[in-house]
């Protein structure tokens, strides 16, 4: 069965729909008895553990910079002692004012009860009783007048679907970098006590380093933080006892850093190569998007905790020290971090060492499952299965799809580079890439929704913008060095984001559109004529509201009436578990005797939606004639008002009757429906350029997209129906 719509250039493919308030199911879907959210009742022993985990989770990146940033600073090694402090002076405040003031205090804030920020779509949010409503004042007319800029301009809004697409895949692109230089850096440090380790010998036992790690990550982000986080504590506890060493052993006076001069000092001495060793320096600072990316696996005030009082004071020392031992030391800059190791403690602080560089990887694979689990429910990646691995956290997700394709890149960058410098060429631009756009939007935030003082926005976009801008045309001078790399990783995953949501969105606005209206489907019924045989029919939609067109072509092409017939559509909610009886929302499509409803099925996070395909039915049909009891109580109750405004009371008894009569008649031809059998059908769209379509539209369409709809999760594999009971009804859509 196939049937072909058109679907204009015109529509608007970059913004939401506006819905009306056409159908209770919609807003009753999002609604559930006693749930207020799981973080809103989250203590501070949870929030300890929380902290405690994301020790582990989100700061073995940033955790385990000191192994290679001073190298990396000074790749020609030192020319004058006093540029030490120099570097460890731009270390200091770019540790304060990026990871704690931007992130920490500032960043962390802007989240949708924790996972990140999701644009709400719900124009009945505006009726809660409690909703705020801002007194007009300049800031409230300026965030009015820039968002009216953003709705309404083309431009404006393929900027900002250019730039978050960019910022995605870029974080994305740290998944895989991440593994490679943080494993490649510790296991390099054996050549410290093995001068004759070759390199390809540290490049194969980091290939199977990696794949452990990856294979590991099916535990879940729970199991994986407890196991990572002593390992990732003892690290911050060596290595700001070490610099606490390094530094009252050595060269105390490198406490001086702290004054800023330092900075100005270095920047007239080396002029552009200071400016090129920023490069180096921002390394220092990788990870740091993981505090906001991995915020939904824990919580924004366990984070807080855990930079505040571990992270942030473990890494001052740790530089400190290094700065203190490289003042003397100043030929031994290359491995700067192994060489001011005592020599009692090497062999301890390697192994450490590398198993710190492992799960340093776990921060950014962790924060890649939770911005894949964002964009899909954004409708901007295609279906994968996501798995939450933890009953109590609900942001905690695995992704075995993308866990492998991460894995298998990062293999093949960490065989085909072999050299930290050229993947902390690439690691630095991907860094700072998401940084800046991190800011750009963060000052959308601070005018449109927090509606800063403007004064405390420029301060912002003077200290920290100007900082990071400093920093990105450091890294883009190493762009023919290794730094083309993460932007070939962002653009082909951004080829595939917006090939996906540019489709997804045309293809949801016709079906929106062309909804089936009650008095239509009884025109299209009409015409039809169908045939009504026995059985139960359940016909799968994405719509929460109306009939989907495809029905349409449905009955042109198989003029055939089930018994009974309910569109069902599947919707996750936001929490743990939906009891059993609120799972099921069913409303009656006019005309009664047509015996057609609409039900959306509500799952939790940790519902199985694999269970028994009869005990689904089974279930379906119970609450369907659960629905039936109450709608006929209703519909028989309006009948009798009216009757009594026309004739006057009617008996009591005859009422009951009356109702009675209706309910057994119900009842009765659903069990037959049920009894004689259930068939699924499924809506399949095929997608395809329409004629006349430029080559590129073509390719992106015909070939990347259903490149990728074929070789995903299928629609009867995300319900579990049974081949032998499921019919397949095919649309062609051509765009």
């Amino acid at each position: 069965m196939a049937g072909e719509v058109e679907i204009t250039d015109d529509m608007n493919i970059l913004s939401f729909p506006k819905l009306r308030r056409s159908d209770s199911l919609d807003i009753e879907s999002n609604n559930l008895d006693g749930h207020r959210g799981n973080r809103a009742a989250v203590g501070w022993w949870v929030t300890l553990q929380l902290a405690f985990q994301s020790i582990g989770i989100v700061y073995g990146d940033i955790g385990t910079s000191p192994l290679y940033v001073f190298q990396s600073s000074f790749p020609a090694g030192i020319k004058h002692k006093d540029d030490v402090l120099g570097v460890l002076s731009l270390i200091y405040y770019t540790l304060t004012l990026i990871p704690l003031v931007k992130y920490v205090f500032i960043v962390l804030q802007a989240n949708d009860n924790g996972d990140g920020l999701i644009p709400n779509q719900q124009a009945e949010d505006k009726e809660v009783s409690n909703y705020q409503l801002d007194i007009p004042n300049n800031r409230v007319r300026r965030a009015s007048w820039l968002k009216s800029q953003l709705e309404n301009r083309r431009f404006a809004k393929l900027f900002l679907l250019f730039a978050t697409m960019l910022g995605t895949s870029m974080v994305i692109g740290d998944g895989v970098l991440t593994p490679c230089i943080s494993v490649l850096s510790a296991v390099g440090g054996i050549k410290t006590a093995l001068s004759s380790i070759t390199q390809d010998t540290i490049v194969g036992i980091s290939a199977g380093i990696l794949v452990c790690l990856f294979m590991a990550q099916r535990f879940g982000t729970d199991k994986v933080g407890y196991t990572f986080a002593p390992i990732i504590c003892i690290w911050f506890i060596f290595i700001a006892s070490i610099g606490f060493y390094n530094f009252v052993n050595y060269d105390p006076s490198v406490i001086s850093a702290l004054n800023p001069k330092y900075i100005i000092d270095y920047f007239r001495r080396n002029k552009t190569q200071a400016w090129i060793s920023l490069g180096g320096i921002v390394l220092s600072i990788t990870g740091t998007e993981a505090l906001f990316a991995d915020v939904g696996h824990f919580s924004v005030r366990s984070i807080q905790i855990s930079m505040c009082i571990v992270t942030y004071p473990a890494l001052l020392l740790s530089y400190t020290g290094q700065a203190s031992y490289l003042r003397i030391h100043i030929d031994d800059v290359g491995d700067a971090f192994f060489k001011s190791i005592p020599d009692p403690l090497y062999y301890p602080m390697f192994v450490v060492a590398v198993l710190s560089a492992i799960i340093a990887s776990q921060a950014m694979i962790s924060g890649t499952f939770s911005i894949i689990q964002q964009s899909l429910s954004l409708g901007c990646f295609p279906r994968v299965k996501i798995v939450h691995t933890s009953s109590k956290y609900e942001g905690q997700v695995y992704i075995p799809q993308v866990n492998f394709l991460l894995m298998l890149a990062s293999l093949a960058v960490t065989l085909a580079f072999k050299d930290t410098n050229k993947i902390g060429n690439a690691y630095g631009i991907a860094v700072v890439f998401v940084m800046t756009l991190t800011s750009s939007f963060l000052v959308l935030i601070m005018i449109m929704i927090w509606k800063t003082h403007i004064l405390l926005i420029i301060i912002y976009i003077l200290v920290i913008g100007s900082l990071e801008l400093l920093y990105l045309s450091s890294v883009l001078y190493k762009f023919d060095q290794g730094g083309y790399l993460p932007l070939a990783f962002a653009f082909a995953l951004m080829a595939i984001m917006y090939t996906w949501n540019t489709v997804y969105r045309r293809k949801y606005y016709y079906e929106l559109h062309n909804k089936i209206s009650s008095h239509q489907l009884n025109d299209i019924v009409s015409i039809a004529n169908p045939c009504r045989v026995q059985g139960l029919a359940i016909f799968y939609s994405d719509l929460v509201q109306g009939i989907p067109p495809i029905f349409k072509l449905y009955m042109s092409n198989v003029p055939v009436l089930h018994q009974a017939l309910v569109f069902v559509s599947i919707k996750s909610l936001p929490i743990s578990k939906v009891p059993s009886d609120e799972r099921f929302l069913f409303r009656r499509v006019e005309p009664r005797e047509l015996g057609i409803f609409r039900c959306v099925v509500r799952y939790g996070y940790t519902d199985g939606h694999n269970d028994v395909q009869e005990s689904f039915e089974r279930s379906l049909v119970d609450k369907l004639k659960g629905f039936l009891r109450d709608d006929v109580r209703v519909s028989t109750a309006k009948v009798e008002e009216e009757e009594d405004r026309e004739n006057g009371v009617i008996i009591e008894e005859e009422k009951q009757k009356i109702r009675e009569v209706e309910l057994e008649k119900e009842i009765e031809e659903v069990d037959k429906a049920w009894e004689y059998g259930v068939v699924h059908l499924v809506g399949e769209s095929e997608i395809i350029a329409k004629e006349g379509s430029n080559i590129w539209k073509r390719v992106l369409i015909n070939y990347i997209y259903n490149f990728l709809k074929n070789n995903l999760r299928q629609s009867e594999r995300v319900f579990d129906i049974p081949h032998n009971r499921l019919l397949k009804v095919g649309m062609t859509y051509e765009l």
